[in-house]
């Protein structure tokens, strides 16, 4: 039984449509490739704090400034 854990920063809103969809997709692509059924599939989506989500040694918002001032 597939256990997929999705975390995703908690910015911008997610809706429950969209974490729908993350679920049903994600669910029907291990269908698909691994013919894993559907209801032995789990997917949890957790939403974390942006101040708690780092890339490249930076917290995200500094990232994504630095990033931003490279062009």
């Amino acid at each position: 039984m597939p256990y997929v854990n999705i975390k995703i920063t908690r910015e911008g809103g997610t809706t429950r449509a969209q974490k729908a969809a993350i679920i049903k997709g994600v669910s029907q692509l291990l269908l698909d490739v691994l013919n894993k059924p559907l209801a032995a599939t789990f997917v949890v989506i957790d939403e974390v704090e942006l101040e708690d989500w780092g890339v490249g040694g930076l917290p995200v918002e500094d990232y994504r400034k630095q990033q931003a001032e490279k062009g």
